[in-house]
């Protein structure tokens, strides 16, 4: 379902786009820039309402552009997928009760549709995986299998280009039709004796090898978590100083269906159902991504869990309500999920699915197609491209659509909230800027719009790649963003 209006062409004329800079604000900003470390390269277009080039600075280069990809997934989620400031029905997880091997025992089998916001906590007051608990145990006291159903979408948990050393961190937790608690787990370390290990609180899903040593007091923790991917193993290893406190590190699920089914079965459990069989998944393999029969099934084979009656279902919040998560916090989970829903709009909900409809919507849109490239829906990908220019095409088609208040509504605020709470503190930009931002690999990134001191509403795509390792150039483009702001 397309949900937008004119196409940005008839928003505001290209030839404005053009205009050169004003000379002495173009010097006040490169002279910001070029405190940045060294090697930074950076691009930056920013215009009026009109549509008037305030500064630009290689507004039609292409940059990684961290998680500013997310405006792009969100405004296009605005736009395809139907009622999202509605309950979701749509995405609304599923428990069945199938017949199993043996006569009289039943299967259970939780089908997910796509909610990343089911939860597990004890004190859950809305999405909550207990509610289906609760049906089942009321049903019966003996269930066979335990089954997670996440066929939904292909099994692609991951999207191309993200980096190793980000797989197994929460940043990059796999993607699936069945998600639990955002698919994250935490796992706490505390200091032990001198030279022995830490003491280690370890979520029961996961296991973690223990070879890191608690060392003298003084310094930082250095800890890293290790990875097997595809499992459920972790290395813990580096130091924890004796005075460093606890040390936490939120870690992603390679299979969130296998979790969900497993942290459900323990439910059962709890309320007294004896469970019969194992812990199983239902994956849908990639290959049958574009088998027309998948097609033909999926409406009603997959929704009514391969066949067995509904016993119960959640209804999660609306989605708008997702897209202010995935852009003031930055949730990368919920924006791959989201992208494949949109893929389910007219295809199968694949990665490709979902980056077809987005492309061609940003096409009818106007904006600039040589000015971006996505591999995924959330920018850990480091394939990913994007200009200013195609940033700003974004943010001003944004404008004329009647979501697009609401949509601006999820961007985080300078000094406010979100990832932008503790930026522009005691500056004019505090509780006027509004953006997503961007942090990736050499990568820093902002856009959006803020007032300037002339009352100017100015929109923004900003930039910075190539950033030396271990250094950020946000400083520098927070002095140049006041000094626009100062200048207009």
């Amino acid at each position: 379902m397309l949900r937008y209006l004119a196409p940005l062409a008839l928003l505001f004329a290209s030839p404005a786009l053009a205009e050169p800079a004003p000379p002495n604000q173009q010097t006040l900003v490169e002279a910001e820039l070029a405190k940045a470390p060294k090697g930074t390269r950076f691009g930056l277009l920013v215009v009026d309402d009109s549509g008037k080039v305030v500064v630009a600075i290689n507004p039609d280069q292409r940059f990684i552009p961290a998680s500013n990809t997310k405006l792009f997934t969100t405004a296009a989620a605005y736009a395809l997928l139907p009622g999202v400031d509605q309950p979701d029905a749509e995405g609304a997880t599923q428990v069945s009760l199938v017949p199993g091997k043996k006569k009289g025992v039943f299967n259970v089998v939780l089908t997910g549709r796509g909610d990343t916001r089911m939860s597990s906590a004890a004190n859950c007051q809305q999405d909550c995986l207990a509610t289906l608990a609760d049906a089942v145990a009321a049903r019966t006291k003996v269930a066979g299998d335990v089954i997670g159903d996440d066929t939904r979408f292909p099994d692609q948990r991951w999207s191309p280009g993200m980096s190793w050393n980000n797989f197994g961190s929460n940043d990059a937790t796999a993607t699936s039709a069945l998600s639990l608690d955002s698919n994250e787990l935490m796992v706490k370390a505390l200091p032990g004796t001198l030279g022995k290990p830490p003491l280690l609180v370890v979520p029961p899903y996961v296991t973690v090898r223990n070879e890191a040593v608690t060392v003298a007091p003084g310094g930082k923790a250095n800890l890293v978590l290790e990875h097997t991917v595809n499992s459920r193993d972790f290395r813990l290893y580096g130091e924890l100083p004796a005075d460093a406190g606890e040390w936490r590190e939120r870690i992603g699920i390679d299979d969130p269906a296998h979790f969900t089914a497993w942290t459900f079965a323990a439910m059962l459990k709890a309320r007294g159902v004896k469970i019969a069989g194992k812990i199983q998944t239902s994956h849908r393999p990639v290959g049958l991504v574009d088998d027309p029969d998948w097609r033909a099934r999926n409406a009603v084979a997959i929704d009514t869990a391969r066949g067995g009656p509904v016993l119960a279902g959640l209804v999660p919040p609306p989605l708008a309500e997702d897209i202010v998560i995935i852009n003031k916090v930055s949730q990368n989970n919920h924006a791959e999920t989201m992208l494949r829903r949109i893929g389910r709009v007219e295809g199968t909900g694949s990665l490709e699915d979902g980056l077809a409809a987005t492309r061609a919507l940003y096409e009818r849109a106007g904006i600039p197609r040589e000015g971006y490239d996505f591999s995924d829906g959330s920018g850990m990908s480091t394939y990913n491209r994007v200009s200013p220019r195609a940033g700003v095409a974004l943010l001003r088609w944004v404008d004329g659509q009647p979501w697009g208040k609401a949509w601006h509504a999820s961007l985080p605020i300078a000094g406010v909230d979100g990832t932008l709470k503790r930026r522009f503190l005691g500056t004019p930009l505090a509780g006027n800027l509004a953006a997503k931002t961007g942090t990736l690999n050499a990568t820093n990134a902002l856009s959006g719009t803020f007032r300037a001191a002339s009352g100017k509403r100015l929109t923004f795509s900003f930039f910075a790649n190539d950033v030396p390792n271990g250094e950020s150039a946000i400083p520098a483009m927070e002095a140049a963003l006041l000094a626009i702001y100062a200048a207009n």
